[in-house]
């Protein structure tokens, strides 16, 4: 079976590993685009083909993956001028592994599948180093068929793939991770400013909160390597990035008839922190800003 000509689009912290991943592992011709010409070289250089743009991959690869910022860029890059809609030809199947809005998600795959072009949505989840490792998380939303053909591209760079549903499907369970780590980290920050107020030595708390029920991913990750360590760089995960998905757990929670108290808190408590000019570091920062009575 010959393999499908590929195309990625967004090479930047989490798009440049993926798509080195399914480069170097597919045996695939892969070509690329991004606004940033360093990304582009690193992957020419080993063996990727540079795209002069979106709309070229659109008009000849088979399968075309983006990693994008958030729904603005989706939305330009495929419905609008010289995107994906008016260039993608009929076949294509187009992977959206963005974070992005439930509704801007389903709304694409409509226009798409009018022009003949399938339609994914297949965020990630886990850290930078997980993208570098190909031990991602990835939740896709999408037809069986559609699923089974990009599967094996998928396991390039992930350990986990869940096919989550219909198409928006996989941006539901992404969003409502990031929303439940939010309000972890938003938890831990509470639990270090306290314990470390009321005396106990904050490596002890978080060491000791590991071995019970207060244990987690974000403890381990965002507690114990950045807040312990009151480190929080620039090109992580940032708080802009972060207040993004926050905004999109709401759209969800108000799409679906809810309120989301703790989402509200962490949407705040991430605020503050922009405010206060970490906008750009990575997002458990807002650690720094509790409040006193």
């Amino acid at each position: 079976m010959t393999a499908p000509l590929i195309g990625f689009a967004g090479l930047g912290v989490m798009g440049e590993p993926i798509c080195r991943n399914m480069l170097q592992k597919s045996g695939a011709e892969v070509r690329v685009f991004d606004l940033a010409d360093a990304p582009v070289d690193r992957l020419v250089a080993l063996g990727a083909k540079k795209a002069e743009s979106v709309a070229a991959l659109a008009a000849e690869v088979d399968i075309l993956f983006l990693s994008l910022p958030g729904g603005p860029q989706v939305e330009s890059v495929i419905l609008g001028k010289d995107g994906v809609l008016e260039h993608g030809r009929k076949g294509l199947t187009v992977v959206d592994m963005s974070t992005a809005p439930v509704s801007l998600t389903r709304t694409i795959d409509n226009k798409l599948a009018e022009r003949g072009i399938d339609f994914a949505d297949a965020p990630v989840a886990r850290t930078r180093q997980a993208a570098e490792d190909g031990t991602l998380s990835i939740m896709v939303g999408g037809s069986d068929a559609v699923f089974d053909r990009i599967r094996p591209l998928l396991a390039h760079a992930a350990t986990d793939i869940t096919h989550c549903g219909p198409v928006g499907c996989g941006q539901v369970v992404k969003i409502l991770n990031n929303m439940v780590l939010f309000e972890t980290v938003v938890a831990l920050s509470e639990a270090l400013a306290l314990g470390k107020a009321a005396g106990v030595d904050p490596d002890l708390l978080f060491d000791t909160m590991s071995k019970g029920s207060a244990d987690s991913f974000a403890l381990r990750n965002h507690g114990m390597k950045a807040m312990l360590k009151d480190s929080y760089p620039k090109g992580a995960f940032p708080t802009d990035y972060a207040l993004k998905d926050v905004s999109y757990a709401l759209d969800l929670a108000a799409f679906t008839g809810f309120r989301a108290h703790g989402a509200e808190l962490a949407q705040a408590r991430m605020e503050k922190a922009r405010d206060a000019g970490f906008a750009q570091e990575y997002f458990p920062v807002l650690s720094r800003l509790m409040d006193k009575v």
